[in-house]
């Protein structure tokens, strides 16, 4: 009887397949498909499991290597050009100095920590809940405010009398920088674990970054004796390793595609959605490739999420028409033309579809603003049995401006709402279908919450 294969199996897609056959006197024999090159496999599939996710590439998201490579060159760039700040630094507290005292530079060193710990402090309260929304514009700042505090580092030797100031203004630079890329890296772990392992993501991109700072630290022990004394060099290496730092780094964050929507990427889907004549949704590929990374979002009109009630009513008659104009919504939306802003309250019970649908309203609101601002006629058919009537009168309102009255405003959100009707229910299912992730978002909603009616509620009782 000849060999017969009985089982093949791989560890993984990318390692090489085991083949069990069975001989003819019984026994199983397990070789392996690897062909002539299997002591450099064997070693290729070392690497991998040392420093990638298990279950790579299927367990992480397409974006994953991409990404990776480009945040393995801003590190090591980072790497070297805080190497030339530590030395920095150090020249600046008095080593080599025969002057310097201990205590003098212990204290130099207690003040900048302090006041770093302070900036950490302030800036998660002041800006935390965003960095989960703007991750990667987040990520691309604290890149930023890196090297601006490695740079205030290699100037500080040259201002003595000034050092302590200036290591603490650094120490403040860098605990931001902290806050931001540790917040912002675990957002974007979070998208890259696609098998619930984002321990796994984690641990792993730690164990590369852990190699490529070893590397830098030995390009850092060639480099010292060379820019020690020659400020010229320094500078060179500075302003090198600082230009393929903050490239990496927007190459890093530029090919990351996120699924979930934030008010930057809802924007250009809805602007799109809403102006062209096919309706057309765009993919998150496509919606990620136009996302500010750098600046915030311009829109005509601020969307402030999640306000309190008092935003938008102040008299009895405000309720009135508030409640009219937001007829049978878990939200309520308010137009103020003098401030230029959207205010949205959302009801204690709204699902993240009506979160969205509060959103996708308002920005039908700034897409009229948008053509009011640029002076130009709607040519636009809508294919779904939108009454452009609608649309134009909205526009005609608009178009006064900061005159509007508040009648106005009001008679605004009631026809944007009786359009967002129409359209969201295909709207939302073409989402979906575009591959975007509805049952979450980052649109970033503030956490009041309310409930209202005009009949009067109950008092519940506080214990």
């Amino acid at each position: 009887m000849m060999d017969s294969l009985v089982c093949r199996e791989s560890y993984s897609s990318r390692a090489r397949p085991l083949r069990y056959l069975r001989r003819s006197d019984g026994t199983i024999q397990v070789s392996s498909d690897g062909g002539k090159n299997q002591a450099f496999q064997s070693l290729a599939q070392t690497f991998r499991t040392v420093f990638l996710p298990q279950g790579y590439p299927e367990s992480v998201s397409e974006d994953y290597l991409e990404y990776q490579i480009w945040d393995t060159i801003q590190a090591f760039c980072s790497s070297i050009t805080g190497t030339l700040a530590t030395q920095a630094m150090l020249k600046g507290v008095g080593v080599g100095d025969s002057t310097a005292t201990a205590a003098a530079a212990t204290i130099t060193w207690l003040l900048k920590d302090g006041t770093g710990m302070c900036g950490r402090i302030l800036f998660a309260w002041y800006q935390g809940s965003s960095l989960d929304c703007d991750a990667k514009r987040w990520r691309l700042f604290a890149d930023i405010l890196n090297d601006t505090a490695i740079c205030i580092e290699l100037v500080s030797p040259l201002f003595p009398k000034y050092f302590t100031a200036i290591a603490c203004i650094s120490g403040v630079c860098k605990s931001i920088v902290g806050v931001a890329g540790g917040a912002t890296r675990a957002a974007l772990t979070l998208h890259q674990a696609r098998r619930d392992n984002m321990a796994d993501v984690s641990a792993k991109d730690g164990s590369q970054e852990t190699l490529v700072n070893l590397a830098a630290l030995l390009v850092g022990l060639f480099l010292t004796p060379m820019v020690a004394g020659n400020p010229m060099l320094t500078w060179f290496l500075f302003f090198l390793f600082t230009f393929l730092h903050l490239y990496s780094n927007y190459r890093a964050v530029t090919c990351v595609v996120m699924e979930t929507l934030n008010q930057s990427r809802l924007h250009i889907v809805c602007q799109e959605h809403l102006g062209s004549v096919d309706s057309h949704i765009m993919s998150p590929a496509a919606a990620n490739a136009l996302e500010p990374v750098v600046w915030r979002l311009s829109r005509p009109l601020r969307v402030n999420l999640g306000v309190q009630f008092g935003w938008l009513v102040k008299r009895s008659p405000d309720m009135e028409k508030c409640l009219y104009s937001n007829r049978n919504q878990k939200f309520l939306i308010g137009l103020n033309r003098q401030t230029g802003s959207i205010n949205i309250v959302l009801h204690r019970d709204c699902s993240a579809d009506d979160v969205i649908k509060a959103c996708f309203q308002a920005e039908i609101i700034q897409h009229a603003t948008k053509h009011v601002q640029r002076e130009s006629q709607v040519q636009r058919s809508d294919p779904l049995g939108i009454k452009p009537v609608f649309y134009h009168e909205i526009r005609d309102l608009l178009a006064k401006g900061s005159h509007m009255t508040p009648d106005d405003c009001w008679e605004a959100v009631r026809l944007s709402g009786l359009i967002s009707d129409n359209l969201f229910p295909q709207f939302i299912a073409e989402l979906e279908m575009a591959g975007w992730v509805i049952g979450q978002s980052l649109l970033g909603p503030d956490e009041w919450r309310a409930e209202w009616s005009l009949e009067g509620m109950a008092e519940k009782k506080v214990y």
